[in-house]
């Protein structure tokens, strides 16, 4: 039997960002999608031009920087969106416009307030709109999963007959079961004309835990495109997880009988940069990608796998790009023996980059007994924003069981240097409110979270936190071997990001990274 090909549909950029508190700079979301491209996806959904100036911009750079996948942009079924979202894509290489309508009659009646007849008409005058601009035009019937499945499939032979290349069919609020949505594509592969001439995409939330098993039900029954996004980022609960998609298809080809393109070695690598610039950190036990994900603590299972790794693990960790190298360099090494390194570990890097990292390296090499391939990753996504008004350059805590713990910070800024000292409830809070004194703000913490990069006593040490301030969030990432002074440049690199996008006063300071 021949095995199908699953096209990958990545949005990431889109539907990812919308994860509460996410907010990605655009020189973040080309980093992120030219990992994509490296990672051979199908298509990058890069944003929703019309919604914002951020997005057109983002969508447009995109668009005319990243070659290979197909770089589509999302709009309404209207005009100006259209209009939008072709202005945006026009300079890629391979454009696609998205267009989408809801057609469940919870949501025709309360959110449009149209009737069926109305929404049957503009989509087919989306979708005929659109197809002026562009050859490709993918049509998605919004809340597919709740609609009349007649006028789903009336809807789906309108928008076949305006020119639609693609119909997708999402799951948007997470609602259905992977029996239900499979019947669903079969019925809509059934009864649609012309649906041999179109690819039949898929969109799964997984409000009940059941995107990717969705997901698949529908590749069973004749879909052809799946939709997700890296480590399952997205509104509410997420999305399909791209990784776990992809590997249940490859690892259980003869079941599916289907495979995708994705060079699945740089899985792990884009699911960390994602989790980085995003400032959402992967769960331990994630299908994967987590750190547990090739990890047997059970004597029983670890005898197992030093016999024959597939006695546990059903996927080998080189798979998907994670190296079972133990120590890999040490303060002794040279410039040459780190830059081979990154090459082995997949990273095309500037001489100049590399010679800023090399310098990073060294100084974890001195205060780190052993340096890992993780620890080397987290150096290479631990960057400077691209306008960072305060930086951290002297810190001090005193703290004890019986004892008020006080802070003590200098920031650099591009007038001088701020210094503030208060007390707090432990190390980490009173370092915060230091902070927050020498910046002058009133800053609302809404999380916080560390941990180890790899093990040990030495291990580097990763924080993230999220700050608010006038209704909007912003995440900041440290690294340091001091949980301390990783959670302040955690801090300060959160409020860098709130100034960059004019949530208060700041000069740019020169950058020395």
């Amino acid at each position: 039997m021949e095995k199908s090909l699953i096209k990958i549909f990545d949005t990431t950029l889109q539907d990812g960002e919308q994860t509460p508190g996410v907010s990605l700079e655009i020189r973040e979301k080309l980093e992120i999608a030219r990992a994509l491209a490296k990672l051979k996806v199908d298509v990058i959904e890069a944003g929703f031009p019309i919604a914002s100036p951020g997005d057109f911009d983002t969508v447009s750079q995109v668009a005319a920087n990243i070659k290979g996948p197909i770089i589509a942009g999302l709009a309404s079924a209207s005009i100006k969106d259209i209009d939008a979202a072709w202005a945006a894509l026009k300079k890629a290489e391979r454009p696609r416009i998205h267009t989408f309508i809801a057609t469940s009659d919870i949501q025709m009646q309360y959110k449009l307030k149209l009737n069926r007849e109305q929404v049957l008409l503009k989509a087919k005058e989306a979708v005929r709109y659109a197809k002026q601009f562009s050859p490709d035009v993918e049509f998605s019937a919004a809340d597919a999963s709740r609609s009349d499945w007649d006028f789903l499939c009336k809807v789906y032979a309108a928008a076949i007959a305006a020119g639609a290349t693609v119909i997708n069919v999402p799951d948007t609020v997470g609602f259905t079961t992977p029996n239900e949505f499979g019947n669903l594509i079969k019925y809509i592969h059934d009864n649609v004309h012309d649906i041999d001439k179109v690819d039949i995409s898929v969109h799964c939330h997984n409000d009940l835990g059941l995107a990717v098993a969705n997901s698949l039900a529908a590749v069973q029954n004749g879909a052809t495109q799946v939709e997700c996004t890296i480590n399952g980022l997205g509104e509410r609960a997420g999305n399909t997880a791209m990784e776990e998609l992809v590997m249940a298809l490859r690892t259980r080809k003869e079941f599916y009988q289907a495979a995708t393109g994705i060079d699945t070695k740089h899985i792990d690598r884009t699911s960390r940069l994602v989790s980085t610039l995003a400032g959402v950190l992967v769960s331990p036990h994630k299908a994967i990608i987590g750190d547990n994900a090739f990890t047997q603590e059970s004597s029983i299972q670890q005898q197992g796998v030093l016999n024959n790794s597939l006695t546990y693990e059903i996927i080998l960790p080189e798979t998907v790009g994670i190296s079972r190298s133990s120590i890999v360099l040490g303060k002794h090494s040279d410039r040459q023996a780190f830059e081979e390194r990154l090459k082995q570990l997949g990273y095309d890097l500037d001489a100049d980059i590399i010679n800023r990292l090399f310098v990073r390296f060294k100084e974890l090499a001195e205060r780190k007994q052993t340096v890992y391939d993780r620890d080397i990753e987290a150096l290479i996504n631990e960057k400077a924003d691209a306008a960072e008004s305060y930086r951290l350059t002297y810190h001090q805590v005193v703290s004890g069981n019986q004892t008020v713990a006080m802070a003590t910070v200098k920031l650099e800024t591009s007038t001088g240097i701020i210094e503030q000292a208060t007390l707090g409830d432990g190390p980490v809070d009173a370092v915060f409110k230091a902070i927050e004194a020498a910046v002058g703000l009133e800053i609302n913490l809404k999380d916080y979270a560390i941990r180890a990069v790899t093990s040990g006593q030495d291990a580097l040490g990763e924080a993230v936190v999220w700050v608010e301030r006038d209704g909007r969030s912003f995440s900041g990432r440290g690294l340091s071997t001091d949980v301390i002074e990783a959670s302040a440049k955690a801090y300060v690199n959160a409020i860098n990001k709130m100034l960059a996008a004019g949530g208060g006063p700041g000069d740019v300071i020169e950058k020395n990274v």
